[in-house]
């Protein structure tokens, strides 16, 4: 299983924010510390405003900064909100499934549940736990 640079840039996203909690960041900040596009960071920033991952703030002294508190954000449900719209496989794909073998196979099954443990165990994880006494990550997030 390989995330997409969305979900990547989500996540990193987020941790930028939390590695500056009393600031508000720049989104060019975040793309710059994340080696990332700023129209594709644009995009993300917009998802995670939307769901309220992120407060934004418009105009000059705009920017954005966690929209919660980083212990109540789960890794899973960030990860499931922005790779559950993607099938899998082609057989999770419903009407548009041409896989001759789907009405005998087992893998769609074995798959599913393999996802959902997958989501479980991320569910655990907070951001706050990613961020918390990793000062590796931090002096790398952090805005000077």
């Amino acid at each position: 299983m390989r995330l997409t640079t969305r979900t990547n840039l989500a996540m990193r996203t987020l941790m930028f924010c939390a590695a500056n909690p009393d600031r508000i960041v720049r989104k060019r900040e975040v793309a710059e510390a994340c080696n990332a596009s700023e129209n594709h960071l644009a995009q993300v920033i917009h998802l995670l405003a939307q769901s309220g991952y992120l407060h934004t703030l418009r105009g000059r002294a705009g920017g954005l900064m966690l929209g919660r508190r980083a212990d109540q954000i789960r890794v899973g449900t960030v990860v499931r909100q922005f790779e559950a719209s993607l099938p899998f496989a082609e057989c999770f794909t419903g009407s548009e499934c041409n896989c001759p073998l789907v009405g005998a196979c087992r893998l769609k099954g074995a798959l599913a549940q393999a996802l959902e443990a997958f989501y479980a165990s991320l569910d655990t994880i907070t951001l706050a736990q990613l961020m918390q006494n990793n000062t590796d990550l931090t002096s790398l997030l952090r805005v000077a």
